[in-house]
């Protein structure tokens, strides 16, 4: 049976991707591996920012406010970064309808890929309930999104179920 596919953070994965030139590795994602076939994204490079960066946060709202057009993403100098970190959504999302991802595991706290909590958007640390914006987006298609504190469960991650080809109509 084919395995589960899942995009997953690239820095969860041990690669410099952070804004700050490091990494979040999670040894844990290593070992799903095993299990799953794991394809490593970074958003906010898809969507044309440099590795290192400025951190960045959203304002005003979530990534679901940001994709609305109610909300910004800026970075710590005060620069407007909405337009790359919704390319870099987009570009995440056609990832995983390319490779009919069965979900993402994205870093939390993200503002591309917090799922559930992001940073407040005052550069304080402090944190908020809310979605980056690739989290945000890919829950909108359907897509269930995990962070590297809340994994899949062991029974989402069995095998794929194969469906049957479609039958050829005979006329």
């Amino acid at each position: 049976m084919p395995k589960k596919i899942y995009l997953v953070s690239a820095c969860l994965l041990g690669l410099p991707t952070r804004y700050d030139g490091g990494h979040n590795c999670v040894p844990r994602l290593h070992r799903l591996c095993r299990r799953c076939s794991l394809i490593p994204v970074c958003p906010e490079q898809l969507g044309g920012l440099p590795t290192p960066r400025c951190p960045a946060e959203i304002s005003g709202g979530d990534g679901a406010a940001v994709l609305r057009g109610e909300s910004a993403v800026v970075n710590e100098a005060g620069n407007d970064l909405t337009a790359q970190f919704v390319r870099g959504a987009r570009a995440a999302l056609r990832l995983a309808r390319l490779y009919r991802a069965d979900g993402a595991i994205f870093k939390s706290g993200s503002p591309s890929c917090g799922s559930g909590s992001i940073y407040d958007g005052s550069f304080s640390g402090r944190r908020r309930e809310g979605d980056g914006v690739a989290a945000a987006l890919l829950k909108r298609h359907g897509f269930p999104v995990y962070t590297e504190r809340s994994l899949p469960s062991a029974k989402n991650l069995r095998s794929r179920r194969t469906f049957p080809r479609k039958r050829r109509w005979r006329g």
